[in-house]
């Protein structure tokens, strides 16, 4: 039987009844907040500790194999010395072509049924090249099973034509070495050939975003504003002419900062990038990396040279053209 009695009035809940209600109301939006933060956490760590871990990180891909920043940091780690590997940071193209082109000839080792062969450990101390490679060196032995052939006239003719280089000796003598270098010539350009047309049929797709996250920004250089403040200093002046691809060049940065530290009041040490200032090159007859050279406190060419120089040379060049003690 129904307690309501028809048009009698119901009497409001008290506010201790509605506090309940009041409590479960409020804990709706903080239960809603903390699966939110739970989520946004688990989406952090599976973006941080999956997606960006570099073994899932995809360089390139080369038909169907991927090359992985963890592949590309593994092949990098074996480049000695530890300068080149620094250059190769900041140009990582060059390396990853270089694996580019080992995956794509891995791939035609495969199609052609090529294996590494199995070593026992007598054969690892006769042959320690690494199983890829060993199947690579496989491949070009049934790839190219002969090498070219070198003819008389072909000899003949390069003789002819570096005769003056032969320091008199007649063609009867060099020619086994002239057929040697032919032969070894003609060996490297059919295999270039062969590894152009195997790269122009590959679908190979390099990731321009990942490529430009593990690119390292190479050393400040001068500009040529900073040469002409030199020059006009009252200062002797040494310019290195080079390049941060160059690696004489970069061996000689360590040497030149020393000096340009310790006498930075008495002389103007610059790196010139002869790629960036050509103008530059031209004007100051530069044909070799790295070019030193240096000015006297005037402005004027005083001396040149070209390669690497020791600190001491240096030195004693800058003193010899006004530098102070």
């Amino acid at each position: 039987m129904n307690d309501l009695v028809e048009g009698q009035p119901v009497e409001p809940q008290s506010e201790t009844q509605n506090e309940p209600k009041k409590i479960e109301m409020k804990r709706k939006p903080l239960i809603l907040a903390a699966i939110a933060v739970v989520v946004l956490a688990g989406a952090s760590l599976f973006y941080f500790l999956y997606l960006q871990n570099p073994s899932r990180q995809v360089l390139a891909r080369v038909n169907d194999d991927k090359i992985t920043v963890e592949q590309f940091n593994k092949e990098l780690a074996k480049v000695e010395p530890a300068l080149i590997r620094e250059m190769l940071r900041e140009e990582p193209n060059n390396l990853l072509e270089k694996m580019i082109v080992k995956t794509l000839l891995l791939q035609e080792a495969k199609k052609q049924g090529v294996s590494a062969p199995v070593k026992t450990y007598k054969d690892v101390a006769t042959n320690p090249l690494p199983a890829d490679e060993s199947i690579i060196a496989e491949f070009f032995g049934k790839k190219f099973p002969s090498p070219p052939e070198v003819t008389h006239e072909e000899v003949e003719g390069f003789y002819k034509m570096y005769k003056n280089r032969m320091e008199g000796k007649s063609l009867k003598e060099v020619a086994p070495a002239i057929e040697q270098y032919i032969r070894e010539a003609k060996s490297r350009e059919i295999v270039a050939q062969f590894l152009e047309e195997i790269r122009k049929n590959a679908k190979v797709e390099v990731s321009q975003a990942q490529l430009q996250k593990i690119v390292t920004k190479p050393p400040e250089m001068n500009t040529e504003e900073e040469l002409k403040q030199a020059l006009a200093s009252g200062k002797p002046v040494l310019v290195d002419f080079g390049a941060n691809s160059c690696l004489p060049c970069r061996q000689m940065r360590p040497i030149l900062k020393e000096i340009a530290n310790e006498y930075s009041e008495k002389a103007r040490i610059l790196a010139i990038d002869v790629y960036k200032y050509q103008n530059l090159a031209k004007e100051y007859r530069v044909l070799m990396l790295p070019t030193l050279v240096f000015f006297d406190s005037k402005g004027k060419e005083t001396f040149r040279t070209v390669g690497l120089m020791e600190k001491e040379k240096i030195v004693g060049k800058l003193k010899e053209i006004g530098m102070g003690t």
